[in-house]
């Protein structure tokens, strides 16, 4: 690999008494790179953000962050912030007083620190003088964000950044995000949103039990994945009918002819059967109004993967 790694784990894993939160895990993060965790409840996501912030230590196998080995005491990594299971905030205290503390615990001035240029690019400058207790879930986890990017974080490890935001939080919250990738900046986020992390990221790792079931590029993970359904809405359903029954490999999740009107195909493939569906339907001039998957190729895939992993444990 030509970019360097933010990250790189080789076998590792981490035991709570007789539970295995991680069990062999290997993940390289290519520096400025978004890179997803997915995984069930329970799966390992949170434990291996904890182990990238230096909240704990693995029992196994070997960690490099930002170039630097980690070793088996506790320890923040240099350049990296965060949280997981949600920001630590001071509820008394304003939003601007919460990262005013922060900024003086790192021995800076608040007032030369950034501390309002953060809360604006998280959308919080308005509520500055707000005290966090009455703050929403999505504010708290803008605010969260805002007092990681003030210590101007080479590798940043969010646990499910985008929970409780509203639709345009979601929005500013991601354009945050892709402006630190595109600055360098590395992140390594959690979420159980597939459309969040198909948005976000380049990459992605799925756990299942404590053990990687994927790693790796999202356009080799749709490639991979089980067979997909797409909802197909035409210019005309009875002839694409005729196109999608008579293109090998695709299959019809409702395969009655459809009635004269504005009705959905719901058709099932491999992506290379759904390609060429689309290309017959095109030839054939029928006009394709919308096509979309019924669950995303992540989902799908996450579904399977997951699956397997747990019914052969």
């Amino acid at each position: 690999m030509d970019t360097p790694l933010a990250v790189r784990a080789r076998g590792i894993s981490k035991y709570f008494d007789e539970v295995v939160a991680l069990d062999d895990v290997a993940v390289d993060v290519a520096a400025g790179q978004i890179h997803g965790l997915a995984g069930p409840n329970g799966a390992g996501k949170t434990t291996l953000l904890g182990l990238l912030l230096g909240l704990a230590v693995a029992d196994e196998g070997s960690l490099e962050i930002l170039g630097t080995p980690l070793g088996r005491t506790l320890a923040a990594p240099g350049g990296v912030a965060g949280f997981v299971d949600g920001p630590g905030l001071y509820p008394s205290l304003t939003a601007w007083q919460n990262l005013a503390a922060l900024a003086r615990l790192h021995g800076r001035d608040p007032r030369t620190a950034g501390v309002d240029d953060v809360l604006d690019q998280v959308g919080l400058t308005d509520v500055a003088g707000d005290r966090v207790r009455g703050f929403s879930l999505g504010m708290r986890q803008r605010l969260g964000l805002a007092a990681a990017l003030l210590t101007e974080p080479r590798l940043l490890v969010l646990d499910e950044p985008a929970n409780g935001l509203d639709p345009a939080g979601k929005k500013l919250v991601h354009t945050v995000l892709h402006r630190l990738a595109e600055s360098g900046t590395t992140v390594v986020l959690s979420s159980h949103r597939m459309d969040d992390l198909e948005a976000l990221c380049a990459e992605v790792t799925i756990l299942a039990t404590g053990r990687v079931v994927f790693s790796g590029p999202l356009t080799k993970l749709a490639a991979e994945s089980s067979e997909l359904e797409y909802r197909l809405r035409t210019s005309d359903p009875a002839a694409a009918h005729q196109v999608a029954t008579a293109t090998a490999k695709i299959g019809l999740v409702d395969d009655a002819a459809p009635r004269p009107g504005p009705e959905v195909l719901v058709v099932r493939g491999h992506p290379p059967a759904l390609d060429e569906l689309l290309a017959r339907l095109v030839r054939a001039g029928i006009s394709v109004r919308e096509f979309a998957p019924v669950v995303s190729p992540l989902e799908a895939a996450f579904l399977t993967l997951t699956e397997q992993q747990e019914s052969g444990r």
